[in-house]
């Protein structure tokens, strides 16, 4: 009886601590509960400073919930303690790997957590986050933003194949953003100086070493040094790609009328390369209507842009002589097509605006005529701006191009 009573009492006794097990545990949850929503009110009244400490007391009680530490590392991070940040970025990400819904909404949190990393000079984790994050995200000024610091630890690594594969992507979500074309310009010309020390290492004797220094001589207006090394490029290879072109480029900017000839003669051996090099093609039909040959100039035109239809230049061509041949019937289509495809060109809106006079379309003349005005003024402005950067070619004179 005694012993019957005894494991009654037992009994009793645990399901009391039972009981008070329970209690607890809904106190606790109590409590998170009131801690979240504080922190909400305070978040609503735009306090994060006061949101933190709730935050902080929310996930003491419960680590593994997901948007209390993903909510706690958010506010670190913007408050400028990235370091204290990451932990809780981490315990988000750890707490959502069995959640696939709530998991492919926390690429922001890795791309935070990322950013995070590397104010904390952890690149090597910070690189692997923001990788990760990158091509999931959906808000684009986020991914614009993430997308250029990984441009960043790409350059800083030497991996600059990678910074402009990101570079790509960002240009062709937003090409026109001072941000990405600027970053564009220097990985572009990161690359092409590393490009230059492996060729010269590699090749310094080189025909195509020879092709790059009069590339580089030209872009500083060195003209008559880019021709010297044109010149050593096709001695050691004739048939060097592109090269009799970029010679002749440089060759026809000449007034003296030998060297226009021999830069004629450059093109028409690039042709003797390559009959479809539709560069060339133009470039001797606007030498051939410089001097009154309109019909082979109307035939090359044509044969331009048959090769290339999206030349502006060479449609451009094609309509002036056209016009000059009385057939403006034909040219007016190519300078439509033209302004279309090249909104800025203002050459073209100058030759549709005549056109349209000429046919006696006023309204459209007088349209053309101020977009021809606009895209006029804009580009004297960047000419000006280039003139400031850059050193502008000399004039090539008879008597250098015999120099070696």
């Amino acid at each position: 009886m005694i012993a019957k009573l005894g494991l009654a009492s037992g009994f009793v006794l645990l399901l009391a601590a039972t009981w008070c097990l329970s209690q607890a545990a809904g106190d606790k949850q109590q409590e998170f509960a009131a801690h979240m929503q504080k922190a909400h009110s305070y978040l609503d009244q735009k306090q994060p400073a006061l949101a933190i400490p709730e935050f902080l007391a929310a996930v003491a009680i419960d680590p593994e919930n997901v948007d209390a530490q993903a909510n706690l590392g958010v506010l670190l991070f913007f408050q400028g303690q990235s370091a204290d940040a990451i932990p809780h970025f981490r315990a988000a990400l750890a707490g959502s790997k069995n959640n696939e819904e709530r998991q492919s909404g926390l690429a922001k949190i890795q791309g935070l957590l990322g950013l995070a990393e590397m104010r904390a000079l952890d690149f090597a984790d910070a690189r692997k986050d923001m990788e990760a994050a990158y091509p999931a995200l959906q808000d684009p000024r986020f991914q614009l933003q993430l997308g250029l610091e990984l441009v960043g630890l790409y350059t800083q690594s030497g991996d600059l194949d990678k910074a402009a594969s990101v570079i790509a992507q960002l240009r062709k979500a937003d090409p026109d953003n001072p941000e990405v074309l600027y970053a564009a310009y220097r990985t572009y010309s990161d690359l092409a100086g590393e490009s230059m020390l492996a060729l010269s290492l590699a090749a310094p004797d080189s025909a195509q070493m020879h092709q790059l220094l009069a590339h580089e001589d030209s872009r500083q207006g060195n003209t008559t040094g880019a021709i010297a090394q044109y010149r050593k490029a096709i001695a050691i290879d004739p048939r060097l790609p592109g090269v009799h072109f970029e010679l002749a480029e440089l060759l026809r900017t000449s007034k003296d009328e030998t060297v226009k000839k021999e830069a004629e003669e450059q093109y028409r051996t690039a042709l003797l390369e390559n009959a479809q090099d539709e560069k060339s093609i133009l470039r001797l039909a606007e030498m051939d209507a410089q001097k009154g040959n309109t019909e082979q100039s109307y035939k090359e035109y044509t044969k331009a842009v048959e090769l290339q239809p999206a030349d502006a230049d060479a449609k451009l061509g094609l309509a002036k002589t056209l016009i000059e041949m009385n057939q403006s019937d034909k040219a007016l289509p190519l300078l439509e097509d033209t302004v279309q495809q090249e909104p800025t060109n203002a050459t073209a809106h100058y030759r549709l605006a005549t056109l349209y006079r000429k046919l006696g379309r006023v309204d459209d003349a007088k349209r053309e005529t101020e977009l021809y005005k606009k895209f006029k003024e804009m580009k004297e402005r960047l000419q000006a701006l280039y003139k400031e950067l850059q050193v502008q070619p000399k004039e090539i004179r008879a008597d250098e191009i015999d120099q070696p």
